[in-house]
């Protein structure tokens, strides 16, 4: 598995005050590649893990929530990405936060069910949607849509990363 660490406040292991792990789906389907949009910021299908649950148990349940697919564990590869956030006074002074962020890719015949989707009010306020992209093309698309919000600059390098990644294991 590939690991990328980011760290511009150079924050020691033991200055970690919280650690948050997440999970993240490159969900692929026909050749297409499934984003979320919210308020002009991309991300796939993911989140936060709870306490006590596996990683695989929240990609599973954060997949249902965001898509209303129902994935089965054994379209489950290994995360074959990890990114490594570390700040600062990061969410508020006094905490240095370290974000695990563990990138899986799941080819699919199955689509969207937006009926078994379970958005949060913040995901229903920002107009949280989904959009598919020709695989192929996604890197493109990111690039030419970055500028959008802010928040991409954040984010999108390392959804773009993830892609080629994908795209030089096939």
């Amino acid at each position: 598995m590939k690991e990328i660490i980011h760290n511009q406040d150079n924050v020691e292991e033991e200055e970690i005050t919280e650690v948050v792990v997440r999970t993240k789906a490159l969900i692929i389907k026909d050749e297409k590649i499934l984003f979320g949009n919210e308020n002009n910021i991309y991300q796939f299908p993911g989140g936060h893990v709870e306490e006590g649950e596996s990683l695989i148990d929240c990609l599973k349940r954060e997949i249902r929530e965001e898509t209303g697919i129902e994935i089965e564990e054994e379209e489950i590869q290994e995360p074959f990405l990890k990114v490594v956030f570390k700040n600062r006074d990061w969410p508020e002074p006094g905490k240095n936060r370290k974000a695990e962020i563990y990138y899986y890719w799941i080819e699919t015949d199955k689509s969207p069910n937006l009926e078994n989707s379970q958005y949060t009010e913040h995901e229903k306020e920002g107009n949280f949607q989904l959009e598919t992209i020709p695989v192929k093309e996604a890197v493109q698309y990111l690039k030419e849509n970055m500028d959008k919000n802010e928040k991409n600059k954040v984010i999108v390098p390392d959804m773009i990363m993830a892609i080629e990644t994908y795209l030089n294991n096939q």
